[in-house]
Protein backbone atom coordinates (compact mmCIF):
# COMPACT_ATOMS: atom_id res chain seq x y z
CA UNK A 1 0.00 0.00 0.00
CA UNK A 2 1.58 3.78 -1.08
CA UNK A 3 1.69 6.31 1.60
CA UNK A 4 -1.33 8.42 -0.22
CA UNK A 5 -3.47 5.69 -0.19
CA UNK A 6 -3.12 5.27 3.63
CA UNK A 7 -3.41 8.63 4.84
CA UNK A 8 -6.53 10.04 3.56
CA UNK A 9 -7.39 13.43 5.23
CA UNK A 10 -6.39 15.13 8.29
CA UNK A 11 -8.76 15.62 10.82
CA UNK A 12 -9.72 19.34 11.87
CA UNK A 13 -12.25 19.66 14.76
CA UNK A 14 -11.68 21.29 18.20
CA UNK A 15 -10.60 18.18 19.81
CA UNK A 16 -8.10 17.25 17.34
CA UNK A 17 -7.00 20.99 17.48
CA UNK A 18 -6.37 20.71 21.13
CA UNK A 19 -4.13 17.67 20.78
CA UNK A 20 -1.60 19.36 18.74
CA UNK A 21 -0.24 21.24 21.80
CA UNK A 22 0.73 17.85 22.69
CA UNK A 23 2.07 16.88 20.01
CA UNK A 24 -0.72 14.27 18.38
CA UNK A 25 -2.18 14.52 15.34
CA UNK A 26 -5.39 13.06 13.58
CA UNK A 27 -5.96 11.38 10.26
CA UNK A 28 -9.06 9.19 8.69
CA UNK A 29 -7.01 6.40 7.24
CA UNK A 30 -7.69 3.54 5.26
CA UNK A 31 -10.14 0.90 7.04
CA UNK A 32 -7.32 -1.86 5.62
CA UNK A 33 -4.42 -0.10 7.21
CA UNK A 34 -2.75 -0.98 10.15
CA UNK A 35 -0.30 0.82 12.62
CA UNK A 36 2.80 0.07 10.85
CA UNK A 37 1.50 0.73 7.30
CA UNK A 38 0.37 4.37 9.69
CA UNK A 39 3.66 4.99 11.14
CA UNK A 40 5.44 4.44 7.66
CA UNK A 41 2.79 6.73 5.28
CA UNK A 42 3.07 9.40 7.80
CA UNK A 43 6.95 9.87 8.48
CA UNK A 44 6.75 9.54 4.07
CA UNK A 45 4.74 12.54 3.60
CA UNK A 46 5.68 14.76 6.53
CA UNK A 47 9.38 14.12 6.85
CA UNK A 48 9.13 13.61 10.55
CA UNK A 49 9.61 10.95 13.67
CA UNK A 50 6.99 9.13 14.87
CA UNK A 51 6.84 7.77 18.45
CA UNK A 52 3.29 6.24 18.52
CA UNK A 53 0.13 5.36 16.79
CA UNK A 54 -3.34 5.00 18.07
CA UNK A 55 -6.26 3.61 15.73
CA UNK A 56 -9.79 3.53 16.06
CA UNK A 57 -13.00 1.94 13.98
CA UNK A 58 -15.59 4.78 13.76
CA UNK A 59 -18.92 2.99 13.77
CA UNK A 60 -21.84 4.29 11.88
CA UNK A 61 -24.52 6.02 13.52
CA UNK A 62 -27.79 5.58 12.77
CA UNK A 63 -29.71 8.55 11.10
CA UNK A 64 -33.22 9.52 9.72
CA UNK A 65 -34.49 11.94 7.17
CA UNK A 66 -38.32 12.03 7.08
CA UNK A 67 -39.25 8.48 6.34
CA UNK A 68 -36.09 7.58 5.39
CA UNK A 69 -33.65 5.84 7.63
CA UNK A 70 -29.81 4.69 6.58
CA UNK A 71 -26.79 4.76 8.62
CA UNK A 72 -23.12 7.15 7.88
CA UNK A 73 -20.41 5.69 6.59
CA UNK A 74 -17.94 4.04 9.04
CA UNK A 75 -14.07 4.63 8.63
CA UNK A 76 -10.68 4.64 10.45
CA UNK A 77 -9.16 7.14 12.23
CA UNK A 78 -5.35 7.41 13.30
CA UNK A 79 -3.84 9.04 16.12
CA UNK A 80 -0.08 9.60 15.81
CA UNK A 81 2.27 10.92 17.92
CA UNK A 82 5.06 12.86 16.97
CA UNK A 83 8.36 12.63 18.90
CA UNK A 84 9.19 16.07 20.44
CA UNK A 85 10.82 18.99 18.24
CA UNK A 86 8.63 17.78 15.11
CA UNK A 87 5.60 19.77 13.85
CA UNK A 88 3.13 19.22 10.68
CA UNK A 89 1.94 22.16 9.22
CA UNK A 90 -1.42 21.95 7.73
CA UNK A 91 -2.20 25.83 7.14
CA UNK A 92 0.75 26.74 5.82
CA UNK A 93 3.69 28.84 6.87
CA UNK A 94 1.91 32.14 8.76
Amino acid sequence: MEAREVIIRPIISEKSYRAIDDNRYSFEVNQRANKHHIRAAVEEIFGVKVIGVHTINVKPKPKRRGLHRGKTRRWKKAVVELAPGNRIDFFGAT
